[in-house]
């Protein structure tokens, strides 16, 4: 299936001051974060952002945190955002029926809350190139599992020309910009 502007969520996983530093291939992780949030804000898609329990691990990275609205922030406990009632309701409360998840790690925050998005009844995308763990094992072992499970994994370009649908328009050249 393709992800459709009109009916996407971009939600950015715990990509966080004391988390991302530990990650492997770390700073291309986050340009590809930001090139998906200048997207998703181009194309008029909300845009949410977790935060795994931010006094402990740090607020979101200030490249990141500047993309999004103060009230797109929302902090959790859970590993899974969907398993978080506030941030489970605020994705169903912006009825979208598509979810594109990028951020950390994929194999536990990412991997929980793509897998409970799904039993929820969304279509989950995966953005790979966009996520990451310390063990670069392990986050093939989460999109292995992943696929396994009905979501599909994309990468960050997939998403912006899925999204855009066609070229020559201002969107077209704003977006491509972004990856060129």
């Amino acid at each position: 299936m393709l992800m459709n502007a009109q009916d996407s969520l971009l939600l950015i996983v715990d990509v966080q001051e004391r988390l991302l530093p530990s990650m492997s291939e770390a700073r291309l992780v986050a340009r590809r974060c930001e090139i998906l949030m200048r997207g998703a804000t181009r194309l008029g898609l909300p845009i949410l952002v977790s935060e795994q329990y931010p006094k402990g691990i740090g607020a979101t990275i200030p490249e990141l945190r500047a993309l999004a609205s103060p009230d797109a922030m929302l902090e959790k406990m859970h590993f899974a955002c969907g398993a978080d009632t506030a941030l489970a309701e605020r994705v169903a409360g912006l009825g979208r029926k598509q979810l594109v998840l990028a951020g950390l790690e994929a194999h536990v925050c990412v991997l929980q809350s793509a897998l409970r998005f799904r039993e929820m009844g969304y279509q989950v995308f995966v953005v790979a190139d966009a996520c990451s763990s310390r063990d670069p094992a392990n986050a093939d072992l989460a999109f292995h599992r992943m696929r396994a499970n009905g979501v599909e994994v994309v990468a960050t370009e997939m998403v912006l020309f899925e999204w855009l649908h066609c070229a020559g328009t201002p969107e077209f050249k704003d977006l491509i910009a972004l990856i060129k």
